[in-house]
C-alpha cells in the first residue's frame, strides 16, 4: 500500500510551492465534454506540456528532496486520457444515465529519476487547464487493467471509496482490492451495482439535504486516518462542474458545487 498525494494537499497548502492552483481557482467550474475528443486532448496536452506547468512538475518532483528541481527535467509521456468518474444521473436513475461521466483527462509525467505523476486537466470558462498533480500511475495502470479485462469497456472509478472498474453490457467488473470488496471478484451486473450505489449515495446527490448542509463540500478525517501529517487540505475547481456524489469515507475527493477538495489518499495496488 502506498500513499498518494495531490500536489494541493501535500505541497501547495503547506508550502505554496505550486504555482497552479491560484490559477485554476481563479476560473470557474465548468461541464466537461462527455467524450475526450481528439481537439479535448490536443488541449489537454498543450496545457500540460505548458513551460509553467514544466516549471512546477520540477518542483512537484523535487518537494522530497529525491531530486533537485533543476535536474527534474520532466517530460510528458504518450496521451492525454480520459478518466471517468462514477455518475450522479446514473445513481439518480436519470433515464439514459451512463454508469461514469468524463472528470478530467490526465497526462503521464516522468522525471529524471523515475518519479511518477499525473496531470489532471479539465475544461474551465477560461479553457483547458492544469487542476491538480498527483503522485504515481493510477489513471493509465487502470486504464490498461481495465482494457485487457474487459476490451471496449469503460473504465471508471467511484472516488467515495477509492475503487476502480471497468463497465460494458450488463458487467461491472473490479480492477482493485476495494472494488472487489465492493462488487466481487466475478463482479456484478449493471443493475446490482446501480443498486449498491443508489443504496450508498442516493441520499447525498446534489440538492440533497446532505448537501445542503454542507457535507458534500468536505469531511473531517475520521480518528486513526492516515492521511499523514502536514496535509492540509487544498482547494481546487471541480472540471466536472455543478456538483457530485458526497464523500463515503476519508481520503477520497469530495466533488461539490465550487471545487475539489483534495486530499492525500490511501492507494492499493491492483491485483
Amino acid at each position: 500500500m502506498t500513499l498518494r498525494a495531490s500536489a494541493a494537499a501535500a505541497v501547495l497548502a503547506a508550502t505554496a510551492l505550486l504555482g497552479l492552483a491560484p490559477q485554476a481557482a481563479a476560473a470557474a467550474p465548468e461541464p466537461q465534454p462527455q467524450a475526450a475528443t481528439a481537439e479535448n486532448r490536443a488541449a489537454a496536452a498543450q496545457a500540460a506540456t505548458a513551460p509553467d506547468t514544466l516549471a512546477t512538475l520540477s518542483r512537484f518532483f523535487a518537494r522530497e528532496g529525491r531530486v533537485a528541481a533543476a535536474a527534474a527535467q520532466p517530460r510528458i509521456e504518450g496521451e492525454a486520457i480520459p478518466v471517468n468518474h462514477l455518475s450522479p444521473d446514473f445513481v439518480a436513475g436519470r433515464a439514459g444515465a451512463s454508469v461514469a461521466r468524463l472528470e478530467f483527462l490526465a497526462s503521464k509525467a516522468v522525471s529524471s529519476d523515475g518519479q511518477q505523476a499525473a496531470l489532471w486537466t479539465a475544461r474551465t470558462k477560461t479553457g483547458w487547464q492544469v487542476v491538480n498533480i498527483a503522485t504515481g500511475d493510477d489513471e493509465f495502470r487502470y486504464a490498461r487493467l481495465g482494457a485487457a479485462k474487459l476490451p471496449g469497456g469503460t473504465v471508471f472509478r467511484e472516488p467515495q471509496i477509492d475503487a476502480w472498474y471497468v463497465a460494458g453490457g450488463d458487467r461491472v467488473l473490479p480492477l482493485d482490492e476495494d472494488a472487489v470488496r465492493a462488487v466481487g471478484a466475478a463482479g456484478t451486473t449493471l443493475g446490482a451495482y446501480r443498486a449498491r450505489v443508489v443504496e450508498a449515495y442516493g441520499d447525498k446527490l446534489p440538492g440533497s439535504p446532505y448537501a445542503g448542509r454542507g457535507a458534500a463540500g468536505g469531511f473531517a478525517e475520521p480518528e486513526g486516518s492516515d492521511s499523514g501529517p502536514g496535509t492540509a487540505p487544498g482547494v481546487l475547481p471541480a472540471g466536472a462542474g455543478a456538483g457530485v456524489l458526497a464523500l463515503a469515507g476519508a481520503g477520497v475527493l469530495a466533488l461539490a458545487g465550487a471545487g475539489v477538495l483534495l486530499r492525500r489518499s490511501r492507494r492499493r495496488a491492483a491485483p
